[in-house]
């Protein structure tokens, strides 16, 4: 006589955890779909740009070794003169390797906008031979398939003031069901385990069970990774994880290095032309092996210059960011005032600093990318298995009450 197995009843604490997972799912999936596939997209933008943008990244000037490059005012106002735009030059990004070109950045903030593309009023690029100052190809940013693709991702087209919490929100329940999912996972017994770490389909049809071990095992095995990418997302949405963050890893500072006091002590007198050059220069000599470093231009004819002094940024590899150097020069006279290299950072800076490249994959270059590209469209694929879960529950449901 074949004994009848009786289905033990989940407890009261995993009852309302399935609860709460779906209605959390049903109620924010749409928008994790949206966020999951925007990251997925985005994983390999410079990738694809390196290769789109190949024939203007080398500016293929011939004999450069006898030639020289043209000093950076003098490169200004040639891009000015070919662009003729209405906005002034913001930034240069200067690479290190000689053979590559300049890139000139245009870039223009509008707080009172309420939407991407009115606060922003402008975001271009220039790429520039140093050597004879022509202009390779201009590229609009702003309007641009990855910027649209990132500001989707990063505030929903709305104003970063507040579009970052209306994405930062939903990621945070997403946090809730990424528990509560592994919770539901969690396996009751040995047979049960076995069925949740691989796909065992041999011998089922049943399209809702296939449906039901992608989002379990699938959803199981992106979890770490998509914990990982979510709170490094949150970073940007609210201030409290980025001080949280830096307070654990800094083991207990509770202030970040702040070098604003460093004023320019030269008279402006001793501003010239030149003194650009004097910066690019010195930056050059200091970090021979890094990827280059951005500039900002100001202004020499403008008293409220927005920073007291020039603040130089440093990126030491082509692929990722958080290897970086901060330096300060007068802006008068190019001196340089201040430097914050990687050796003089806290475990917290570095953390911070790092936050990025853990976020879109670019930490470890293409391995972690891969990793990021594959977790991201799982994430965008639980919301929809997920609603798939729930349908056929609720139709199988539907045909027993008739």
């Amino acid at each position: 006589m074949k004994k009848k197995h009786h289905k033990k009843k989940p407890s009261i604490f995993k009852k309302w955890t399935g609860k709460l997972h779906l209605w959390f799912g049903l109620g924010i999936g749409f928008l994790i779909f949206i966020i999951s596939i925007t990251g997925a997209l985005y994983v390999f933008k410079d990738e694809i740009e390196n290769i789109t943008r190949k024939d203007v990244i080398y500016h293929n000037e011939q004999n450069i070794d006898q030639k020289q490059i043209l000093p950076i005012r003098v490169l200004e106002k040639s891009v000015d003169a070919q662009v003729k735009e209405k906005y002034p030059i913001h930034w240069v990004n200067i690479p290190i390797d000689k053979k590559m070109s300049y890139q000139f950045y245009w870039y223009e903030h509008n707080t009172d906008a309420w939407n991407y593309f009115d606060e922003f009023p402008i975001y271009k690029v220039a790429y520039v031979n140093p050597y004879d100052g022509k202009v390779l190809r201009t590229y609009d940013e702003k309007n641009g398939f990855f910027q649209i693709v990132k500001m989707i991702h990063w505030s929903y087209l709305l104003k970063q003031d507040w579009g970052t919490y209306v994405v930062g929100i939903p990621v945070i329940i997403f946090v809730i069901m990424l528990i509560s999912g592994i919770i539901l996972w969690w396996p009751k017994n040995k047979a049960a385990r076995k069925q949740r770490f691989s796909f065992k389909w041999k011998n089922i049809k049943s399209w809702k069970r296939k449906n039901y071990d992608l989002h379990n095992i699938l959803g199981f095995y992106a979890s770490i990774f998509a914990l990982i990418f979510s709170l490094t997302g949150l970073f940007y949405a609210f201030f409290v994880v980025q001080a949280t963050i830096y307070v654990i890893f800094s083991g207990g500072e509770t202030k970040y290095p702040d070098f604003s006091h460093i004023k320019t002590k030269a008279p402006i007198e001793l501003r010239t032309e030149d003194t650009l050059d004097k910066i690019s220069n010195t930056v050059r000599a200091k970090y021979p092996d890094s990827y280059g470093f951005a500039l900002d231009l100001g202004h020499p004819h403008m008293d409220d210059h927005e920073h007291p002094n020039f603040e130089v940024y440093v990126k030491h590899l082509s692929y990722s960011y958080h290897k970086s150097s901060s330096l300060i020069f007068d802006e008068n006279s190019g001196e340089l005032l201040h430097t914050h290299d990687m050796k003089d950072k806290n475990f917290g800076e570095k953390t911070v600093g790092a936050n990025y490249d853990i976020h879109v994959g670019s930490i470890l270059g293409l391995p972690t990318k891969i990793i990021a590209f594959i977790v991201s469209l799982i994430c965008a694929s639980l919301p929809v298995t997920g609603f798939l879960v729930w349908w056929g529950r609720r139709k199988k449901k539907t045909v027993k009450t008739a």
